[in-house]
């Protein structure tokens, strides 16, 4: 099992920053892809930005050139760095990780895992 622990997040007025981060732990071999989502009560969890082991990224037209992905693989951890903040980015973020995992018995084998999600609000 892979282990995603979030940190950060909070309120902000709008045109602030925040950044909030994602430790991944486990019997962890590799990861392939890091990436944060967001969901607002009623609607479906849209993806943000990705950032692949070999650090290309990408981002959702909503937030390019106002946030900002990166990761530390020696760490297994991926941060998203978020500049002007605008109240419709409110949301519950969420990261995620793909990759494979090393048991201790047998053979690698994927992963997927979420973490549990922190709060984001923008409110003057």
């Amino acid at each position: 099992q892979v282990q995603l622990v979030q940190s950060g997040g909070g309120l902000v007025q709008p045109g602030g920053s925040l950044r909030v981060s994602c430790a991944a732990s486990g019997s962890i071999f590799s990861i392939h892809s890091m990436g944060w989502y967001r969901q607002t009560p009623g609607k479906q969890r849209e993806w943000v930005a990705s950032i692949s082991s070999d650090m290309n990224t990408n981002y959702a037209d909503s937030v390019k050139g106002r946030f900002t992905i990166s990761r530390d693989n020696a760490q297994n951890t991926v941060y998203l760095q978020m500049n002007g903040l605008k109240p419709e980015d409110t949301a519950v973020y969420y990261c995620n990780a793909y990759g494979l995992i090393k048991p201790t018995m047998g053979p690698y084998r994927d992963f997927a895992s979420w973490g549990r999600g922190t709060q984001v609000t923008v409110s003057s």
